[in-house]
């Protein structure tokens, strides 16, 4: 019972993704779009799980991730879903549009005033 392995353990890569890679990944979800990831590897000649080719694009390789520091409209914006949602972060991220991990509760926190 149960789910099947995702791969074969015995022959992928571990470690820091090569430049190489990162090419094909791109290239590939480029072509065929984001769909399978378990599939994927095999496809696009990768020797990589599909966990983590998926979060290899998500994180690092998407063309529409925005890196750097927040403007102070995108940090109101925060704050303000936070009071409306409270710590619902997964509703803060897609109302926002953001990328968020832990934001609020490093920099932010600093800013509001409770009452």
């Amino acid at each position: 019972m149960g789910r099947s392995p995702c791969c074969e353990k015995a022959h992928t890569n571990k470690g820091a993704w090569t430049k190489e890679e990162d090419e094909r990944l791109v290239a590939y979800v480029r072509a065929h779009g984001e769909g399978c990831w378990r599939s994927l590897p095999k496809a696009a000649g990768l020797l990589r799980c599909g966990k983590s080719c998926r979060l290899r694009w998500m994180n690092y390789l998407r063309p529409d991730l925005k890196r750097g520091n927040f403007t102070d409209d995108e940090d109101e914006l925060i704050i303000r879903l936070h009071s409306l949602l409270g710590n619902k972060s997964v509703s803060v991220c897609r109302a926002a549009g953001v990328l968020l991990s832990s934001y609020y509760s490093i920099s932010s926190r600093r800013r509001c005033s409770y009452s």
